[in-house]
């Protein structure tokens, strides 16, 4: 069969035409082998479907992958056969493969890079031949019809041309080619989407087929997927390929980390080549479908890791537990071992936290982190954290560290041992690359949060009495109890003053708000307390002055206020005189009977320009006590439900007869007992109780 260049023939009358344009897409040879068929179909020529496929898919398959243009396809269908033409825009002539290349001699590998789809096209059309055009260039291709090929004035055309099969090929039923049916289904054969695992079916039917065809003895398919394990049996065809004999050899086209082969037991011919390399691209094709799908399954998996990563880690606020955590979520995912060094201001090194996948080896990971040296782990370690890079262990921990950096502080190096069965690849590597951002960061926030819980409690020590006074015939208690975090600064405060008179202030107050703000204003409650009761003023002088000053330089916060003082009356007797300012009152718990609420409400300071505070008189007999509080007792929550000024009054009743610091301790475990949630208010207590006797 030769070669036709000119212009493809048409059929003349009854003739179906399709023209179609079609985009430079990997789709493209579904979409021409789609309309090839449904001509086919029209024009009732139904026994030329196997080979119209087959060449439709070459020859649209080679336009896509080789002149990378539009497309444009002719079929044209009559009642004697069909025409199909395939024209892309490229410049350059048509790699053509003429009949006199097949044979045993030609370079096989050039074959099945450049020629293997018209040399398809020359074994299977009726004839075929090239075009040329001003925008580029085409090849066409006519199939007739088995019965057209006898009528007369037309000469049979071979299946095989004679300078095709030589020598020993003419004897061998497996030197002639397969039939364009089989070889279509081997092209249009793909693995089931449903399966678990479907590639090893397919391979193995895949590589049957091919062997089927080739008359080869046996076959295999190795593929090496980059996961440590090494070359694995993928498929496997008949007897083991004899290294030996002379066997045909086609890599797979995949890309890293995949590596792989095909073996065909088979003498070297014009078609056991070309049909190897045919299976091998046709498998290449699904075996970097399935790396792509576990890559992106993989990555998928690594992004869910790196988010439960930073979950757990932002759920710890504790620098200790934080570096311990670290390692923990490493190995052995990430790693054999794994070591957290933190760096003090002079760069100086501590291992903070250490994991081995092996417990047993620990104490020797241990040693071996602790040497010292300039080829020594400590040395690189140093080198890392100092340059801010990633650098590699040597033995006998390798590995490689990578810096702890967060808001441009180097905090230290995170060291991770690679895996007993193969070292890091990329993903992982920039997997932990990002574990040691997240941890960094951890770290640093949970410094963070420990000083700034260090400044908030000095500052809450700093407003607080650091011991209340003791006094002959007096007893003073207190409990106090921040809310929430510790690291924020609460506005409960109380006192207790010594007056010039020689009697006593107890003060107890609640500045609205948290944090620096009420902090700031609670010291400068007690500093004008202090101040104006210093100079001798009487309270409610002292109230109102200490109102205008809220109101100046309060900044819209407000301050309530119980007050009182309290001296030695008639007898064993104390005198008090109660002042509230916006305040919860007291509850009085005498000796015996039942406790009361006593007091008269008042205003609270820093809201209005003036106020009203009336004055309470009452006297203490010995055993009673009075308590005083704030809203963060009475206002504890358990769900919707208040723990309440009633459930504070009965609280008390069996407390009649103990100590100050008893009744104060007993108040604070009830309040907290109430609830199981964490306390959202602040609460301080206050006991004054007379001692006398």
């Amino acid at each position: 069969m030769s070669a036709e260049r000119g212009p493809a023939p048409t059929g003349g009358r009854d003739e179906h035409v399709r023209r179609v344009r079609l985009p430079a897409d990997p789709r493209t040879p579904a979409a021409a082998r789609a309309l090839v068929r449904s001509l086919l179909a029209e024009a009732d020529l139904a026994e030329l479907t196997n080979e119209a496929l087959l060449l439709t898919t070459e020859l649209s398959t080679n336009a896509v992958e080789h002149a990378r243009t539009e497309l444009d396809l002719e079929v044209v269908a009559d009642r004697r056969g069909l025409t199909v033409t395939v024209s892309d825009f490229a410049r350059g002539p048509v790699e053509e493969l003429s009949v006199g290349v097949r044979n045993e001699s030609s370079d096989i590998a050039d074959i099945a890079e450049r020629g293997r789809g018209l040399l398809l096209v020359d074994h299977f059309a009726s004839r075929w031949g090239t075009t040329y055009l001003p925008a580029g260039k085409g090849v066409w291709f006519r199939l007739d019809r088995p019965d057209a090929l006898d009528r007369p004035g037309r000469s049979p055309v071979t299946a095989v041309p004679a300078t095709a099969v030589t020598g020993d090929q003419a004897a061998s039923e497996d030197s002639f080619p397969p039939s364009a049916a089989a070889m279509s289904e081997l092209m249009q054969t793909a693995p089931d989407p449903y399966a678990e695992d479907s590639l090893p079916d397919f391979a193995t039917s895949l590589l049957t087929r091919v062997a089927d065809m080739v008359g080869a003895a046996g076959g295999l398919v190795r593929l090496d997927r980059g996961d440590g394990q090494g070359p694995q049996l993928l498929a496997r065809y008949g007897r083991q390929p004899r290294a030996d004999n002379d066997l045909v050899r086609v890599p797979l086209t995949v890309h890293r980390p995949y590596v792989g082969e095909l073996e065909l037991d088979a003498a070297p011919s014009a078609y056991a080549q070309p049909l190897a390399v045919l299976m091998a691209e046709r498998l290449s094709l699904h075996l970097e479908n399935d790396r792509l799908r576990r890559a992106d399954l993989r990555r998928q998996a690594w992004l869910t890791f790196l988010a439960e990563a930073s979950e757990l880690l932002a759920q710890s606020l504790d620098v200790e537990l934080t570096m311990a955590l670290i390692p923990q979520l490493v190995v052995p995912r990430l790693g054999q071992w794994c070591a957290v060094h933190t760096s003090n201001e002079w760069g100086r090194l501590r291992l903070a936290a250490a994991s081995h996948a092996d417990e047993s080896m620990l104490p020797q990971l241990h040693a071996v982190l602790a040497e010292t040296g300039p080829d020594s782990v400590q040395s690189r370690l140093r080198e890392a954290s100092r340059n801010g890079t990633q650098l590699p262990l040597g033995a006998p921990t390798e590995g490689f560290a990578v810096p702890l950096i967060a808001r441009g502080q180097r905090l230290g190096t995170l060291a991770v041992g690679r895996h007993q069965r193969h070292r890091h690849d990329p993903d992982e590597v920039a997997v932990l690359e990002d574990v040691a951002r997240r941890a960094a960061l951890a770290i640093e926030n949970a410094r963070i949060h420990a000083e700034r819980r260090r400044v908030a409690q000095a500052l809450q020590q700093s407003l607080l009495p650091p011991v209340l006074p003791v006094v002959e015939g007096i007893g003073f208690a207190a409990e106090y109890v921040p809310a929430g975090d510790d690291a924020d600064v609460g506005g409960d405060f109380y006192d207790v003053l010594p007056l010039p008179d020689g009697r006593w202030l107890v003060v107890i107050g609640d500045v609205s708000g948290k944090g620096v703000q009420a902090a700031a204003l609670t010291g400068l409650v007690r500093d004008v307390i202090r101040t104006l009761i210093g100079d001798g003023k009487p309270l409610s002088e002292t109230l109102i002055r200490l109102n205008g000053t809220l109101v100046e330089r309060g900044g819209g916060r407000y301050c309530t206020l119980a007050l009182a003082t309290v001296g030695p009356g008639a007898g064993n007797q104390l005198e008090v005189c109660l002042h509230l300012a916006g305040h919860d009152r007291p509850v009085l718990l005498p000796a015996v009977g039942a406790a009361r609420f006593v007091g008269t409400g008042g205003t609270a300071l820093g809201l209005l320009g003036s106020i009203s505070s009336p004055a309470t008189e009452l006297t203490l007999d010995p055993g009673e006590a009075l308590i005083f509080y704030t809203d963060g007792v009475t206002e504890r929550r358990r769900g919707r439900e208040l723990f309440g000024a009633n459930r504070l009054r009965e609280a008390t009743a069996p407390l009649a007869g103990y100590s100050a610091d008893v009744v104060a301790a007993r108040l604070r475990s009830t309040a907290l007992g109430f609830s199981t949630e964490t306390p959202r208010d602040d609460i301080a207590v206050l006991v004054l109780r007379n001692d006398a006797g």
